[in-house]
């Protein structure tokens, strides 16, 4: 949770890059905590200017200027109504109770957060969040698939998944390389790389999805969401 400021007043608004084009008028300008400045007028829903999560962002008494690569937004403040900065948060779908204030946890994308007490739990891809609580700390459980279904507490320190996937799948295949087994690992996401690393650099990236079966390649074939596949993506014998 950050702020959100929003500025409303006369100004001109001036954006360069594929399509040059300076604005004038009364408007309000909404910056966005992560880099994203909107300018709106009275006219329909869509902004006339906006830059997306630029790199750069300024806010002056004067001025608005946003920078991202070639492109920038300059907005010029030449009267202005009202200026206020107010708490901003993920908004998502609630999904239960925060244990720790009794907020709202809502969840949004791979997150699941507190708007109230900013607490954030992450989400694995292709998870389904329960209405079941965790027994242990009142978090909600979710329930996904890496090999088979686990259902695990958000928090894991209370249920690990890399934890709970290492116990049933850890060893389970054999590196198609070498002699080596195939270990469970976290490298930015679960895969499946080989225990004789660095001398066998062979990894695959852990699917979401079930092991229904054995690839004609001796790796394991996993159900997906968009269909049957070789834990080895460039295999063609799936």
């Amino acid at each position: 949770m950050s702020d959100v400021q929003l500025i409303a007043g006369r100004c001109t608004t001036v954006f360069r890059g594929p399509r040059d084009r300076t604005q004038h008028g009364d408007a309000v300008v909404v910056v966005k905590p992560d880099g994203t400045v909107l300018v709106h007028d009275a006219a329909g829903y869509q902004p006339l200017a906006w830059l997306t999560r630029a790199e750069a962002v300024t806010v002056t008494d004067a001025a608005v200027t946003a920078q991202d690569g070639d492109q920038s937004l300059q907005i010029t403040l030449e009267e202005v109504y009202a200026h206020e900065s107010y708490p901003a948060s993920d908004a998502g779908v609630p999904v239960g109770e925060c244990p720790g204030c009794g907020g709202t946890l809502v969840r949004t994308k791979g997150t699941v957060s507190c708007p109230d007490c900013r607490e954030r739990y992450s989400l694995p891809a292709q998870s389904t969040v329960l209405s079941e609580s965790c027994s242990d700390c009142g978090l909600p459980v979710f329930r996904t698939d890496r090999g088979e279904t686990f259902e695990l507490c958000l928090d894991p320190g209370c249920d690990s998944l890399d934890d709970r996937v290492r116990e049933r799948f850890d060893c389970e295949w054999g590196c198609p390389d070498c002699d080596g087994d195939l270990r469970v690992l976290r490298r930015g996401g679960l895969i499946l790389g080989c225990e004789r690393y660095p001398d066998c650099d062979t990894g695959f990236s852990f699917p979401a999805g079930r092991h229904v079966d054995d690839c004609g390649c001796g790796l394991p074939l996993f159900e997906t969401a968009s269909g049957r596949r070789c834990l080895d993506r460039t295999c063609e014998l799936a």
